[in-house]
């Protein structure tokens, strides 16, 4: 008869394919680290068992690569025999629910019963819980048991997994997957549902930069119908977290314990094992019989004294970098690879996905020994590597090891790649930035800041960067931004103004446009109010651009005469829009793409039904299949569902698939165009509005478009 640990090595063996048999890469968990993993306890305790399985023809055995390692390994598959005596144990379980987000395998846990039941119930009551404990506790094998608990009745678990540039939009878009909204309101709308568990782990990873935005979506939707869990390391980086119930994780008791050792190590043996490491089930799994055991509770001691000094140079090397790392790495991204091997045969290294880094415990351990000129020679190594990468990811690796370095000369390197982090991940430049200004202390990287925050609708970081500026037009500028992402319209025109009059003229005449662009986009779809039109086609003839340079001259005169050109089309002016047209092409050149955009938008604006339209619909469907850029394609997507009267299906099915991801946040004209993208997925997708529009409404205020985020706050008023 096959023993219960037996029993789990088929059951999880058996849920891969069997394609993957013959397969060159495999997942880790095939292999003996993965299945230890899985189940919970040390690799020497499967040894048997796996042998046993082996000889009776259970499973069997072969070495090819696993997806993560830089070598190959040994890997284990369960035969057809095997695959049966898994069915014949396990009985299948009615109406599971269904898991989103990053939620890691399920594991066999030992001695932890009671707590799992104990969390489940509370959750299933609807309460919200502050999961604490110490690194390597095992707080995320409890709560990804408790899931699992609650999938078997038939619950939704959404999972979202925190590093140290999550924010709230991040853990949102974990939670409810591709195209979610990122603005509180709308998110809460989103998941406001019963027998619905929201999980968030690792919460300390998070940067203290964006600690309390999360807190206010975790406390958000505690307050909704569905239950909350927050699972962090002790103590927590909340202040406060109102509505949640704190629990804390202890170590195991040594009988419980035990189970993680192998089946044949001697009892009192085994229970020294466990007293000595005070239940702390990474610290048992890190434990090897020629190690002397430490002092009971003198697990961190332990790592510091043991496990780490008996690494090799190499496994050393690969530690101290993965310790330092900001993110999880991949080994093939890594400087010092050659260690990473060791490292896993060790049980140190974690893994998600392909994306690896030590357990936290061995991490802070390791963290707490680097000091002095030996690790900012480390990160100046790291930096240089990095800087031989391309891409935002690189920037953003690079940015942190050259801040860590200790180099005063690598202000100016940031101020000019900050905008490439900032259009791939607003968040992870907030979090770099915060660091650089402890570091440098200079006024331009404060002024990025600012923007950035002003960019993320995030006010009050925003005041707190905008109040540290020199007195000057600039400082004026960014109060005014911030007055009207906080609906103070007429103090944001005054520091506008006075702020425009005291600028150079190049400067001067760019602020001055994007101010009447900016009031341009300040409304709703439909057509524009006289008085606004009128308004804006004078600041445009007020604009001086006589004293910019040519090229500039060029570029300012090109931006107003665009201006001008949709605002005749939106008076019906059809005499003035020709006008501005040619001199938009004689700007342009005859082939630009932009033209035909202007042309077609002529055509869409003349009419909404008939031959003509028809015609032009069929143009606007070719160009939104083939034009290169995402705004010119978005925005011609908004404009013929705003002349059609009935969308027809595939304009529909173009707009629901829009990648918003392709649109740049560090851009105003893409933020609106974004904010807009939600507000059009509300009318044409009812069951959907009340959370669209909702964060159609935030996303417009912080585009600094109160006024249309207004109207849209009316509307769907009067929709409830």
């Amino acid at each position: 008869m096959l023993s219960q640990r037996q029993l789990d090595i088929l059951a999880f063996l058996s849920g891969f394919g069997r394609d993957l048999e013959e397969s060159w890469d495999v997942p880790r968990g095939l292999s003996l680290a993965g299945l230890s993993e899985h189940l919970g306890v040390v690799r020497s305790a499967l040894n048997p068992p796996l042998k046993s399985l082996q000889e009776e023809g259970f499973v069997t055995t072969r070495t090819t690569h696993v997806i993560g390692s830089p070598r190959r390994r040994k890997v284990f598959h369960a035969t057809e025999k095997g695959r049966e005596a898994s069915r014949e144990a396990v009985d299948a379980v009615p109406d599971r629910g269904m898991a989103i987000g990053p939620m890691p395998d399920p594991i066999s846990l030992h001695g932890r019963e009671e707590v799992v039941d104990r969390i489940t119930s509370a959750l299933s009551e609807g309460g919200s819980l502050l999961l604490e404990g110490l690194p390597g506790i095992g707080k995320t094998s409890v709560s990804t048991a408790v899931c699992e608990s609650l999938l078997d009745s038939g619950w939704l678990v959404r999972w979202a997994t925190c590093n140290s540039d999550s924010d709230s939009s991040s853990v949102s878009a974990m939670w409810l997957g591709r195209r979610s909204p990122s603005s509180t309101e709308a998110v809460v709308e989103k998941v406001d549902t019963s027998r619905t568990l929201l999980v968030l782990d690792e919460a300390q990873q998070a940067d203290e930069r964006h600690t309390s935005s999360i807190q206010v979506l975790l406390e958000a939707c505690s307050a909704s119908s569905a239950s909350v869990m927050v699972v962090t390391r002790a103590p927590n980086p909340f202040a406060s977290l109102s509505g949640f119930e704190p629990v804390r994780l202890e170590g195991l008791e040594p009988s419980q314990a035990v189970a993680l050792l192998p089946d044949d190590m001697e009892e009192a043996s085994a229970m020294e094992v466990c007293q000595a490491m005070d239940g702390h089930p990474l610290g048992i799994k890190l434990w090897s019989p020629e190690d002397e055991l430490p002092g009971v509770g003198a697990v961190q001691e332990y790592v510091e004294s043991t496990v780490i000094r008996r690494l090799s140079g190499d496994g050393t090397s690969s530690l101290d970098e993965l310790s330092l790392s900001p993110l999880p790495l991949r080994v093939e991204e890594m400087l010092e690879p050659d260690g990473a091997d060791e490292l896993d045969e060790s049980a140190i290294l974690r893994w998600s996905g392909v994306e690896v880094e030590p357990h936290h415990l061995v991490r802070n351990v390791r963290r707490a020994s680097l000091q002095g000129e030996e690790v900012e020679e480390l990160h100046s190594r790291i930096a240089k590597m990095w800087s031989s990468r391309d891409g935002p990811r690189a920037r953003r690796m690079e940015a942190h090891h050259r801040l860590e370095s200790g180099s005063e000369e690598d202000s100016a390197w940031l101020s000019e790649n900050i905008p490439g982090i900032a259009s791939a991940d607003s968040s992870a430049a907030a979090v770099v930035l915060e660091r650089a200004i402890s570091v440098f202390g200079d006024e331009s990287l404060v002024e990025m800041a600012a923007d950035i925050a002003l960019e993320r609708g995030e006010a009050e970081v925003a005041s707190s960067h905008i109040s540290s500026l020199s007195e000057g037009p600039g400082r004026d500028l960014r109060s005014a931004r911030l007055a009207r992402v906080e609906g103070d319209w007429s103090r944001a025109e005054e520091l506008e103004g006075s702020a425009i009059s005291a600028l150079e003229p190049s400067a001067r005449a760019r602020a001055q446009i994007a101010a009447l662009v900016r009031r341009y986009d300040d409304r709703l779809p439909g057509r524009i109010k006289d008085s606004l039109a009128q308004e804006l086609t004078s600041g445009a003839d007020s604009v001086d651009v006589s004293e910019l340079g040519m090229e500039d001259r060029g570029l300012a005169s090109l931006a107003l005469d665009l201006l001008r050109h949709s605002l005749a089309l939106e008076m019906g002016d059809l005499e003035a829009a020709s006008r501005t047209r040619a001199s938009i092409e004689g700007s342009m050149g005859p082939d630009d793409p932009r033209i035909h955009s202007l042309d077609l938008r002529a055509r869409l604006s003349s009419g909404t039904e008939g031959e003509a339209f028809l015609d032009a619909l069929y143009s606007a469907r070719s160009y939104i299949e083939s034009a290169d850029e995402p705004l010119d394609r978005l925005r011609t997507m908004h404009l013929a569902l705003e002349y059609c009267s009935e969308p027809p299906r595939w304009l529909e099915e173009a707009h629901s698939s829009f990648d918003l991801e392709q649109l740049r946040p560090d851009i105003a004209s893409h933020r609106r165009a974004a904010s807009h993208w939600w507000y059009w997925r509300g009318v044409l997708n009812a069951e959907d509005r009340l959370s669209s529009w909702k964060e159609a409404i935030v996303r417009l205020r912080n585009s600094e478009c109160g006024q249309a985020a207004k109207q849209l706050m009316q509307r769907l008023a009067n929709e409830l």
